[in-house]
């Protein structure tokens, strides 16, 4: 067995190689998820996906599971004009609609909801999301007079679980993660906590004092980069 110096629990599943990249920097990362999403198969919203395929529509996506959750659902490619958050959310979107869909991207929900504004000559758009999406995107594009029509295609379900060890650092990814996470757990005060985004790590700061570090990018790669380099700087 590996000696590792660090001990890691990130709230949301990784990929092997980003794991193994921790390892050969003697870190152990722990996998628990604290939420999963379900698809919304209603008829109705399974109707209303699939009317939107024969249309030119200017569409928006902002996490992977939204992605997912519509293209279950498509039965042929449309023409759509795609705004997507970057990372995972792009990858998927690239995937299924090709590169040459996407108008923009963005790091974060209010960067992409700027640069909708900026190329909208149109004044409606279609907002695929989950039951907890935030409020950034629809409410900016609103002030600026573009129509956003939401249809939540997923919902996020809290899975709290009670963690006993001590873990030098904690990732999370979503704002629904840390109230899962804090619903039946609290961290020693040295545990350092890495956060996606500024209302992650608002909602963070509603339950702690700790340390933490704030990552605007979506991936989860550029997250996990950041624990690697935090500790590779502050070695015991």
């Amino acid at each position: 067995m590996p000696a590792y110096k660090f001990h890691i629990l990130s709230t949301r599943p990784l990929d092997e190689f980003i794991i193994h990249k921790a390892v050969l920097k003697s870190i152990k990362i722990d996998l628990n998820s604290f939420i999963k999403t379900e698809n919304i198969h209603s008829k109705e919203i399974i109707q209303e996906i699939q009317s939107f395929q024969s249309k030119k529509i200017t569409a928006i996506f902002t996490s992977m599971n939204a992605v997912e959750s519509v293209i279950k659902h498509l039965t042929q490619k449309p023409d759509w004009q795609i705004f997507s958050m970057g990372g995972i959310t792009k990858e998927k979107v690239y995937e299924f609609f090709g590169e040459a869909s996407v108008t923009a991207t963005a790091k974060n929900a209010t960067a992409l909801a700027e640069k909708i504004i900026a190329k909208a000559p149109y004044k409606e758009v279609v907002f695929f999301c989950g039951d907890q999406r935030l409020n950034e995107l629809p409410e900016t594009l609103a002030q600026k007079g573009i129509i956003v029509n939401e249809l939540v295609v997923y919902k996020t379900v809290q899975t709290p679980k009670s963690i006993e060890k001590n873990y030098d650092a904690v990732v999370f990814f979503s704002p629904s993660a840390v109230h899962s996470f804090f619903s039946v757990n609290t961290l020693p005060t040295n545990t350092v906590i890495f956060s996606i985004g500024k209302t992650t790590t608002a909602t963070i700061q509603s339950y702690c004092s700790n340390m933490i570090i704030t990552s605007e990018w979506p991936g989860k790669e550029q997250m996990i980069d950041r624990v690697l380099l935090y500790f590779d700087s502050n070695k015991k």
